[in-house]
């Protein structure tokens, strides 16, 4: 009997009982070779982790060659993708094999830790490949170094560019790198961009800043580009930038928009097209008073923004609703309209949208559900917006209101069905067997509430972990009691509900079941965990994690964790990429995650490296630590981000560090605050316990260090008088 023959006959027989155990632990068995797995089809998305776990390598790696199979891997869960790459990693040698056969679909889940040295791989196959920036860090500096043109490598390769590498390039190869992003649309982070750009202006504004990417002129100024062109080129092209690389509400921000608004003139809320149009994205920060006054000029540009605030969200109603635009009332919109509207769905509230033609409506939603990357969220206002307010009661499914195949594969079936309708017809097995499909569509609170009755009949003692699973959009009407029922047994079960990215009480509980259940804390884990919720895990837990899991897992940055989390990571990840230790730039952005809990000697081993350490990392780094650095140990940390310092000269751990040291030596780093000149600095050798902070001590040694120079002008003035 086939594979498939076997996921046929094997529906849940037991519904308390797990789906692994009553479907596929009684066919992995089959799974002997690529042609076996292959044989799997799309059920392949149903295995488990621990069933993948016992399939031979080879036939991974095997099946994986053929690319109907690969194809059917994109619907596989991370937890899946992960022991996938995983059996590819053992069955390929050399390793430099896995680039070449791994698909597109699993390669974001390759540990980075695995792709260096760069000079191992094949330039044509990295290219061919889809990696995210913090993979392609790790082999950027070795590919540079190996073309003739930048232009020839990849959108994905060209964003592994970090500041580590800025040490291998001169002003001129760093120019033309820039070009080359430009021209292949690279995305670049804040951090990225204000690293390229301190390398491309080292020499001076160039003439052809036009020809660099447009949000490098996020980190520079309106003087910066005066050299090149004016004011009004200088917001225009800004306007055209991405500027949600910097977080809406930041300073860096709000200081773009007043220069804009003091360029243009523009002192109150009367907004021109004109104008409109040279702000560009930048109008996405214009105060509710503009969109009320001036709005109708620039809908179009409020349509690209990614966010609004609460006024925003109030005014752009109320404009919209008023009908006072070119696009007339909401009774009047086409579907074409609601395509040019389309950014503004999810502002438009249920007294605009039960305005707009149901005819019209209904279609251009079901197509702009295929296209839309809308938060489910989002859409289930929508339709909860458009669902009528009568509600009958019924006491059996209506014959119409059956729920079939046809019914389940329609994204708009939550228009369909009431939440009565869906109490009575939604059940079962129909329920069961669906659930992971229905729980991405977007239902109603209250539709999604029926449905968790009907579960919460079923299985009264707790959902078995095939439901848990799957319960999707259902996880933020989840109780701490409903968690507390169930078994959470499999690093799928744990990365799926965290998935949800329930809130850190709820996380903190889900995490323990995992662990109270035996469930190990290993790569499969860690990445469920992620750095969202790394930050949770207790002291007992935090040590049941080894340097093979961290080495292997790639979705950890407990930079935002407690010094004590730090303090017992950062050891382990040391022994874990220490084969790298004497390998630049691989070995800093591996440990770079982790260096708030390194001791002050690793630090000055690491500032002999040239680093160019980012500001966020460095203020990160543990106060004691710092306290230990040497002002040319800071330099070579800092390297070409060491201006960066004097915007936090009045934030620890710098202004501590700052009072240690003469102002003479501080003056090189552009830092002020430091001991006058011919003050003795007596540093008493003090350990300071990692949770303890160091600014009282600061302070003390401060006064002893003053205390001794004001004993010694006296001696000085006794002796000479």
């Amino acid at each position: 009997m086939g594979i498939n023959n076997h996921l046929k006959q094997g529906g849940i027989k037991n519904p308390e009982e797990p789906i692994e155990q009553t479907i596929f632990t009684r066919i992995w068995i089959c799974i002997v070779d690529g042609q076996s797995l292959k044989a799997l089809g799309s059920s392949v998305a149903g295995l488990s982790s621990s069933i993948l776990e016992r399939v031979p390598p080879k036939a991974v790696l095997d099946a994986v060659k053929d690319p109907s199979f690969a194809k059917q891997l994109e619907n596989v869960s991370p937890t899946l993708k992960i022991v996938l790459v995983q059996k590819l990693m053992a069955a390929v040698d050399p390793l430099s094999d896995l680039v070449k056969y791994v698909p597109n679909e699993l390669v974001p889940y390759i540990p980075k830790a695995v792709l260096a040295p760069g000079s191992e791989f094949n330039i044509e196959d990295l290219n061919s490949k889809p990696w995210t920036p913090i993979q392609a860090a790790m082999f950027f500096d070795d590919v540079i170094k190996k073309v003739s043109s930048y232009s020839s490598l990849s959108p994905h390769v060209l964003s592994g560019f970090t500041c580590a590498v800025a040490n291998s390039l001169d002003t001129e190869k760093s120019q033309q790198l820039a070009k080359a992003m430009k021209q292949k649309n690279v995305k670049l982070s804040e951090e990225q961009l204000s690293c390229l750009a301190k390398m491309v202006t080292a020499g001076g504004i160039p003439k052809d800043l036009n020809d660099y990417p447009k949000e490098l002129l996020l980190v520079l100024s309106p003087s910066d580009y005066a050299v090149i062109g004016s004011c009004k080129e200088y917001i225009s092209r800004i306007g055209e930038a991405n500027i949600d690389v910097l977080q809406k509400g930041s300073p860096q921000r709000t200081q773009l928009l007043l220069e804009a608004l003091s360029c243009l003139n523009i002192s109150g809320p009367i907004l021109s097209k004109e104008n409109a149009h040279i702000l560009g994205h930048l109008v996405c920060d214009l105060n509710a008073n503009y969109i009320a006054v001036s709005g109708g000029n620039f809908l179009e540009q409020l349509n690209q923004c990614q966010s609004f605030s609460a006024e925003q969200v109030q005014a752009i109603q109320a404009l919209l609703g008023s009908g006072n635009t070119h696009y007339g009332p909401p009774e009047k919109w086409s579907s074409s309209t609601l395509k040019k509207l389309s950014g503004l769905l999810p502002v438009l509230d249920h007294s605009i949208l039960k305005k707009i033609p149901r005819d019209v409506f209904t279609p251009w939603l079901r197509l702009f559900l295929h296209t839309s990357h809308l938060p489910r969220k989002q859409l289930a206002s929508v339709v909860e917006s458009l669902q009528s307010s009568r509600r009958k009661r019924a006491s059996a499914c209506p014959a119409d209101k059956t729920v079939t195949e046809e019914v389940i594969g329609d994204e708009l079936m939550p228009l369909d069905y009431t939440p009565e309708e869906l109490r009575v017809c939604l059940t079962g097995q129909v329920l069961t067997d669906n659930l992971g499909v229905l729980m991405q569509y977007a239902f109603t609170d209250e539709q999604l509430a029926v449905i968790k009755q009907n579960l919460d009949e079923m299985y009264p003692r707790g959902y078995p972990e095939s439901v848990v699973r799957n319960l999707g959009s259902l996880f933020p009407i989840i109780t701490l009691d409903d968690i507390k029922k169930w078994k959470i047994t499999s690093p799928d079960t744990l990365a799926a509900l965290l998935e949800n990215q329930p809130d850190n009480n709820l996380a903190t509980i889900i995490i323990k079941q995992y662990t109270n259940s035996g469930g190990p804390l290993n790569a499969l884990a860690l990445d469920a965990i992620g750095s969202r919720y790394i930050c949770l895990l207790d002291v007992d837990q935090l040590k049941k994690i080894n340097e093979v899991a961290i080495r292997d897992a790639d979705k950890l940055d407990p930079s935002n964790c407690s010094q004590t989390t730090k303090d017992i990571l950062y050891p382990q990840a040391k022994r874990a990429f220490s084969d790298r230790h004497n390998q630049f730039p691989d070995y800093y952005n591996l440990i770079k995650p982790y260096l708030g809990g390194a001791p002050g000697e690793d630090l000055r081993a690491l500032s002999k490296d040239g680093v160019n350490m980012d500001i966020y990392t460095f203020m990160g780094l543990r106060n004691d630590s710092v306290l230990e650095l040497t002002p040319d140990s800071v330099k070579g940390l800092m390297g070409m981000n060491l201006k960066d310092l004097k915007s936090q000269e009045n934030n620890s751990p710098l202004k501590e560090w700052i009072r240690r040291q003469r102002q003479s030596e501080l003056d090189p780093l552009g830092l002020t605050g430091g001991l006058p000149n011919g003050y003795i600095n007596i540093t008493p050798r003090i350990n300071v316990p990692p949770e303890t902070s160091a600014a009282p001590l600061t302070t003390n040694v401060h006064a002893l260090q003053v205390f001794s120079a004001f004993l010694l002008t006296l001696l000085l003035t006794f002796f000479l008088s």
